[in-house]
């Protein structure tokens, strides 16, 4: 018998832009996510906008005026980014509150600026999660692990994925992540197989297999952490209400909290017995087993 525990989870607050491009409420969002929550760490997101977007995108309306803080869709990604400065003030905080600081990257200048930094990990969006341009700047000029996620990628592009991180000798610092590209997802479109699909193929070849939840509520996390996901990654606010496109798929504090609980108690529940009756048994069976010696 296998006795071998499953590692320990580790979980993810992806801030993202929920900070509605306010350094206060992001520094509130790392405080929150430690102190209440107990995360492990915190995650943003980085784009030099006007490499991400040609003009066009640029100066076209926000698809959902409602959720839009400028007058075009480049305005309003500009208004929500931080200078490499205001993430490096952001990362100083997270070392003192001793959760780890991390950013996704979405174009090869934020991956070459957040790099400078030095955080344990970099993720890779699922929109540039072939982008090898930024892959391979990544493989040749960073230490740390490279989160990539999967959602809208093909089984044929994430085998392309891997095999570039083994031919450039560094898949063990690769972590796939299964995940379903939508804000929020319906439970059916969550397909938490791929999970075991993923720990087969690649298990013994990357450094981790995680889970990017796009969801509402926590259930399907603990699903995919017992199914082989050992990183958890959620968006996460302060207030779902709030002006902003992830809000609505995100947990707001409580609900990270009880994900960090409910995560941990799987962790303790999920072993074999080591011994045919366990402490806690003796004295129930003593008092309630039918003894066939009597």
């Amino acid at each position: 018998m296998n006795s071998k525990r499953l590692e320990p989870p580790m979980i993810i607050a992806e801030i993202g832009c929920n900070h509605k491009g306010d350094l206060e409420i992001a520094k509130e969002m790392i405080i929150t996510a430690k102190i209440f929550c107990r995360a492990d760490a915190v995650k943003f997101q980085k784009r030099s906008v006007k490499e991400t977007l040609s003009p066009e995108e640029y100066n076209a309306p926000h698809p959902n005026p409602y959720n839009s803080y400028g007058s075009t869709y480049g305005e309003h990604r500009e208004f929500l980014e931080f200078s490499l400065d205001q993430h490096q003030e952001l990362k100083k905080l997270c070392d003192e509150q001793g959760i780890i600081y991390s950013c996704s990257v979405w174009d090869l200048t934020s991956a070459q600026e957040i790099a400078s930094l030095n955080p344990p990990f970099i993720k890779i969006p699922s929109a540039l999660s072939d982008n090898f341009e930024v892959l391979g700047w990544l493989c040749a000029n960073y230490a740390g692990d490279i989160h990539i996620s999967t959602g809208m990628t093909t089984k044929q592009e994430i085998r392309d994925i891997v095999d570039y991180f083994i031919e450039h000798k560094r898949n063990h610092n690769l972590v796939v992540y299964h995940c379903t590209s939508g804000y929020p997802i319906e439970f059916k479109d969550a397909c938490l197989f791929e999970i075991v699909r993923l720990k087969k193929e690649y298990g013994d070849k990357v450094k981790a297999i995680g889970f990017s939840g796009h969801h509402n509520g926590i259930a399907i996390d603990i699903a995919a952490y017992t199914l082989g996901a050992s990183i958890i990654e959620r968006h996460y606010t302060l207030n779902r209400t709030w002006k902003g496109t992830d809000h609505a798929a995100s947990l707001e504090p409580d609900g990270l909290r009880r994900l960090k609980r409910n995560l941990m108690a799987a962790y303790e529940s999920l072993q074999f017995k080591e011994v045919d009756l366990l402490e806690v048994e003796k004295p129930q069976r003593s008092k309630l087993r039918w003894n066939r010696n009597q």
